[in-house]
């Protein structure tokens, strides 16, 4: 008896679309620290070369070298900021390749994400004395 691998929906997609955004709003240090981190972008890295798309390559390259960053222990600010920016840019070009509306729409917020972890990750004050900025702006 053999197993086929399905291929995955688009609500599977979806879902780690979701989960992977969820992950990176959150603090990367710790995350990075947990099997979460690791788990999504394993999905990620494979739901990417599921697409079997040459336009997503260098996504599913900064994705491996991101991952193995993580398990490596200490973090690179400057390296892994770097790697979630292109990845962030490339994520939301990517966008344009989903079939599905609601995946493109998550794959836009996943780039978005991205684009603010990297901020994050090289200046992690900063990014929060922006949000306290804007907090205290929306106040008024």
């Amino acid at each position: 008896m053999s197993f086929h691998k399905q291929p995955k929906d688009d609500t599977q997609h979806q879902n780690h679309l979701d989960g992977t955004s969820k992950i990176l709003s959150g603090d990367l240090q710790e995350e990075a620290s947990r099997a979460g981190l690791d788990n999504a972008l394993q999905r990620w890295i494979e739901d990417v070369k599921d697409a079997s798309n040459p336009e997503l390559h260098q996504v599913v390259v900064d994705l491996q070298a991101l991952k193995a960053h993580f398990g490596g222990g200490t973090i690179d600010s400057k390296l892994v900021g770097s790697l979630l920016g292109r990845l962030g840019e490339n994520t939301i070009k990517a966008a344009i390749f989903a079939d599905n509306p609601n995946t493109a729409d998550r794959v836009t917020k996943l780039g978005e994400a991205l684009l603010s972890a990297s901020k994050q990750v090289q200046n992690p004050k900063g990014a929060a004395d922006e949000e306290f900025r804007q907090d205290t702006t929306s106040l008024s």
